[in-house]
Formats: structure tokens, C-alpha cells, sequence
């Protein structure tokens, strides 16, 4: 494991506490030292839920290290039963616990309780949250349903008989700490109810072990987050004959497609409703005027279905330039260079923020993308951003109607995208009126008001970092305040590294222009 300051994802046992947390009538038993029960803070203080989760640790210390810790996962396992009597009950240890090699999952098959016991094997120094969410996620469904028979009567042959009753599907993969999933639940399902398709269930949101049970009478699953439900959604392919849409309905044109796919699988002609869509984004994109959007640099950076949708948002709905792409999802990598090679460009996946800081500054985008962590990069670099997935801060988790599938979620997007922009005209004004006191160089643009001035971004401080002190002449200093802010620390460190090669120890107007043809060629 890789010891870092930020991380986005947790180990894989906050992946299980998440679908655990989802879930109605289920109970997550952690094998856990008690400094690992942190993970609770995650769900009250930044999706503000209004209870804790339903976890109980075995919170063993330094001390019961020599003795058998073992005994202390089979009482709890006892004890955690007695006391919230749960429908079904997940075991599982945490990345610490995991050195110990208890198997509290084997200790809780044979504790003789009596309703279904799910063990877990969470891999927890080789694989993350997501997977982690994942794994349980198919584990319980699995568990519930491998002995039930495949529906009876005429499902291979697709739907197109059942002309008696509305098609059903089931929305499988959105969970707490999701990315908007509470309001992506409520938009698709508004969209499926229009072309006429029923909501078996939803899971695991909100479901229940008996929700989970009429899982196979859909006729199709939907799978609204590959992150956490393809595996489930592939096994429920093989096992009970349920295609699934694989298409994540995220802008204007994706939702367009998701529909096509579930009008295929449901015998449904659609595209009178995709015709009469109600998104604002495709007018507003084109009414806007072009300095606004047209062109603008755009890096991408957050978990594969949030990264892949925004780009062909980014490029084909509202006209930006994307020139980087990344994710740190590394289970669905494979789909994140696709769209990078859509798009003539290389994916950058990692997990590792520095690495994603460094390509960020390199190319100089106008907007970023991201996640938290990359909102914290871009503050520093002076650079706009518009959080599109988690890792996120309790403020992407609003009180108010927000998603961000369906034509309203597209609404959404263009809002959270296009606002932290500057207007062709602010630019206009910040170059013709460049030394009045309110437009002058050192004051930010609006979008970067709650950020301070410029002054406090890292081209001040670049000649801190070198070994030599750069004087700049007045000159000079007034023609670099001409470049764009965005791009302005770029050419100043450019500049003081030609200078220092060169023997210099002062920069002049000469020196300035020199340095631009030296690293134009």
C-alpha cells in the first residue's frame, strides 16, 4: 500500500460499509482495531445522513493481541445478532485486521446463526473502495439467489410477447456516498415511467434482502454505475437470462442512447419522447456566446463512468477542447482509454494526486473536472473546476433536486459547468480596463473571487524555488502581466529558467521575448 495524504478511495472495507449502509434490514460485522472505525464520519458528516451506519466493529486493541482474537470475532458475531436481529448478515475484516488471518467470515458460517451469513474476502492491499462495493454487492445477491430457478416461459426470446403487462427492469448500482445517486434514482426512473417501463427494484439503495429476492422478475437490469454493479449485472446475465443497458445515461446524447437501448429491450419505440426531451443544454450551449465555451481547455479527471461521460459532454454537447483525460478507477480503465483514444489523447490512470497536479499544470486548462481532490489543485493553480464524481466534500452532496442523469441532469451539468467559466465579456474588460483598481491585473476574475488575488498563485513564488534570485525590471514586468492569468506562470518560469541558463541574473524586455522564441521553436 502506498502511504499519501490524499487518497481517492478508501480501502475496500468503507467499499462494503457502503453497500451495507445502503441497504434496509442488513448488518456489516468488521473485524477491525478500534482505530478503524473512523469510516462512520464518512456517512453522517458528509452525505449528513441522519443515523449511523450498521456496522458494529470488533474494535480489538494492542493488548488483546496476545491473546485469541479469533474469540473475540465469534462473540461479537453473537452478541451484533442478539442485538439488531438483521435479515442478513455481512463479515468481513478491515486492512488491519486482515494481517491477523482470523477469517471472521469462516467463524460466522459456523456460528449457527439463523439467517444468511455473507463472508467477505476484500483483498484489502491489493484492491480499493469501489471494487471492494463491488464484491459485496454481488457476494449478497449471489448468496440470496443461487438457488432459485431461472424463470419459466418465453425470457430468451426477449420481451416483445408480454403485450398484457409493462416491461420491468431493475436500476442496480447506485448506493450512499454515490456521486448524486439519490436524484440520478429519481431522474431515471421519471424517464423510464414516460416510455412506459416499470421499476421492479432499485439496489442497493434502499432495498431490502426481500427487494433483492425479486430481483429476477425484471425483465432487464440496468446498470446506472459499472463501478459498483457490472459484475452483478453480468452474473445475473449468465445466470438468469437478463440482459442488461450498459449505456450511462449522462447528457443529452447519452440519454438519447441509454433510451434507444431500453426501448430495444423492452419492445418500446422511443424516440418521439427523445425528440421532445426537455434538456436545455443543446440551445443554451449554442446561445451562449463562443469566447464563453467554444475552444475552452478542458482536463478530465475523476471515477470511469463520471470521466467518460463528461468528455463526450465536454466535446460533442458544449464545444470544449479536452486535453487530458484520467481516472483513477483502475477496474474500468480499459473504457477510459477508449474515449482517450477517441479523442487522439492517452489516458492518464493512476491513484496518485501529484501525478494528477503535474499533468494539470503542464497543460494549462481553462476548467477542470474532477473530483475534490482535483478542486484543491485547481484553487492553487487558479484554474476554474466543477466537481463531477467522488472523491467528493459535503457541499456536492446539496439539499436541493441535483442530478446528474437524464435531460434535467443535463440542466444540471451545463450549470455546474459553464458558470465557474469567465464570460467572453469579463475577459474583454479585464484586457481593456487591465490597470483600473477593479479589473487591474492583481484582482482575480470573478469565478476565482472566493479564492483571493491572483497574487497569492504559484508564479509569485516561483523564484523562491531557485538558487539564484531572478530580478525583474519594470519593463518586462509589465509586458508579462499582458499574458492570460492561466497561463502567466508558465511563461514567467519559462522565462527564469532561460535566464538562468543563459548566466543571467536579471530579466529584460529583451530577455522576455527571447525566452518566448526559445521555447516557441
Amino acid at each position: 500500500m502506498q502511504l499519501t495524504v490524499w487518497t481517492y478511495e478508501g480501502p475496500p472495507h468503507v467499499g462494503a460499509m457502503r453497500v451495507a449502509t445502503s441497504l434496509k434490514d442488513v448488518h456489516f460485522l468488521l473485524h477491525a482495531p478500534q482505530g478503524d472505525t473512523y469510516a462512520d464520519l464518512l456517512f453522517t458528516m458528509i452525505e449528513r445522513q441522519n443515523k449511523r451506519p450498521p456496522v458494529t466493529y470488533t474494535t480489538f486493541q494492542a493488548r488483546d493481541l496476545g491473546s485469541d482474537t479469533a474469540k473475540l470475532v465469534t462473540d461479537a458475531i453473537q452478541k451484533t445478532y442478539q442485538r439488531f436481529k438483521p435479515d442478513v448478515m455481512l463479515v468481513g475484516d478491515s486492512c488491519t485486521a486482515e494481517l491477523l488471518q482470523d477469517q471472521p467470515g469462516t467463524l460466522a458460517e459456523g456460528a449457527g446463526l439463523p439467517v444468511p451469513v455473507v463472508p467477505l474476502e476484500l483483498s484489502a492491499y491489493s484492491r480499493k473502495e469501489n471494487w471492494g462495493a463491488s464484491e459485496t454487492f454481488y457476494h449478497l445477491v449471489r448468496a440470496l439467489l443461487i438457488h432459485q430457478k431461472e424463470q419459466s416461459g418465453d425470457k430468451e426470446e426477449g420481451i416483445d410477447k408480454l403485450e398484457f403487462k409493462k416491461p420491468k427492469a431493475n436500476l442496480l448500482g447506485p448506493s450512499v456516498l454515490g456521486f448524486r445517486c439519490r436524484d440520478d434514482v429519481v431522474e431515471v426512473t421519471s424517464l423510464l415511467r414516460a416510455i412506459g417501463v416499470e421499476v421492479n427494484v432499485i439496489a442497493p439503495l434502499n432495498a431490502s434482502p426481500e427487494d433483492l429476492l425479486r430481483i429476477p422478475e425484471a425483465d432487464f437490469n440496468i446498470c446506472l454505475y459499472p463501478e459498483i454493479a457490472a459484475t452483478t449485472c453480468a452474473w445475473l446475465e449468465r445466470t438468469f437470462k437478463q440482459p442488461y443497458v450498459k449505456t450511462i445515461p449522462i447528457g443529452v446524447g447519452a440519454t438519447a442512447d441509454f433510451l434507444r437501448e431500453v426501448g430495444q429491450l423492452a419492445g418500446i419505440d422511443v424516440e418521439e419522447y427523445i425528440q421532445n426531451n426537455s434538456s436545455r443544454l443543446p440551445w443554451y450551449s449554442k446561445s451562449v456566446d463562443s469566447t464563453y465555451l467554444t475552444g475552452k481547455r478542458v482536463f478530465i479527471f475523476a471515477d470511469a463512468t463520471h470521466a467518460t461521460a463528461a468528455a463526450r459532454i465536454a466535446k460533442f454537447e458544449l464545444g470544449f477542447d479536452v486535453v487530458g483525460i484520467g481516472s483513477y478507477s483502475r477496474e474500468q480503465a480499459r473504457d477510459v482509454r477508449k474515449v482517450a483514444k477517441e479523442l487522439s489523447l492517452d489516458a492518464l490512470i493512476t491513484d496518485d494526486h501529484l501525478e494528477v497536479e503535474k499533468a494539470i499544470s503542464e497543460l494549462r486548462p481553462e476548467l477542470v473536472l474532477g473530483t475534490q481532490m482535483e478542486r484543491h489543485i485547481a484553487k492553487r493553480l487558479g484554474v476554474a473546476c466543477a466537481v463531477i464524481s467522488t472523491p467528493a466534500h459535503v457541499q456536492d452532496y446539496p439539499a436541493r433536486y441535483s442530478p446528474q442523469m437524464g435531460f434535467e441532469g443535463a440542466n444540471v451539468i451545463f450549470d455546474s459547468w459553464v458558470h465557474p467559466l469567465m464570460m467572453g465579456l469579463e475577459e474583454h474588460l479585464l484586457g481593456m480596463f487591465r490597470e483600473d483598481f477593479e479589473f487591474n491585473d492583481s484582482a482575480a476574475p470573478s469565478h476565482l473571487a472566493a479564492e483571493g488575488t491572483l497574487s497569492n498563485q504559484p508564479e509569485e513564488d516561483i523564484a523562491k524555488n531557485t538558487n539564484q534570485e531572478i530580478v525583474w525590471d519594470l519593463e518586462a514586468e509589465r509586458e508579462l502581466r499582458k499574458i492570460p492569468f492561466f497561463v502567466r506562470g508558465k511563461a514567467r518560469r519559462n522565462t527564469e529558467k532561460f535566464a538562468l541558463d543563459s548566466g543571467l541574473d536579471s530579466i529584460s524586455l529583451d530577455t522576455l521575448y527571447e525566452a518566448k522564441a526559445h521555447f516557441s521553436r
